[in-house]
């Protein structure tokens, strides 16, 4: 996602952290302690610029993270099945000890599945790693008949809102003419 404006890491080093919500902790709450987490947990030399973000889905006040196993993603499924949820994305961009960040939020739709779609999906594995156990640029996009908000926030990183970050710690960033 990050060369379509223009950026190539230089590594990609996904920080290991326990991402158990809190107690009582929001969706929106959590979102962003992850990402700043990730962000604080990755080593840095002088001057290194590091981008970190966090994808939540949420449904009402319930945190629907990255199913453990094929029972928890039916279960995730059947629960989104024929409703509008949340899907919270908090991108960090840390230079120094200078955190810059922004949460996203977008409303998303999932039409009334079908046992058959729903298995099929399951099926297919997509739903390994992603929250909320689907995944909107793959086979889930035939599911989402509506969003409002960011699309790539809901794949996992705003990118207008990620390039806005980047640019104010001094990456240059791509623009179109």
């Amino acid at each position: 996602m990050l060369a379509t404006i223009g950026i190539v890491p230089d590594a990609v080093a996904p920080p290991d952290i326990d991402e158990t919500p809190l107690p009582g902790e929001s969706p929106p709450s959590y979102c962003a302690r992850i990402a700043q987490e990730k962000a604080r947990a990755v080593v840095t030399g002088a001057g290194d610029i590091i981008l970190c973000a966090d994808t939540t889905v949420a449904l009402g006040r319930r945190i629907l993270g990255k199913p453990v196993d094929i029972d928890e993603a039916r279960a995730f499924l059947n629960a989104l099945s024929g409703r509008r949820h949340s899907v919270i994305t908090h991108v960090v961009v840390r230079s120094d000890d200078t955190l810059r960040e922004r949460s996203v939020i977008t409303r998303v739709a999932m039409k009334r599945l079908s046992e058959d779609q729903r298995e099929a999906y399951l099926v297919s594995g997509e739903w390994r790693g992603k929250a909320g156990g689907y995944s909107i640029q793959g086979r889930a996009g035939a599911f989402i008949p509506w969003i409002s908000g960011s699309y790539s926030a809901v794949v996992g990183l705003p990118l207008a809102q990620t390039a806005q970050l980047l640019q104010s710690a001094g990456i240059p960033v791509w623009d179109a003419p």
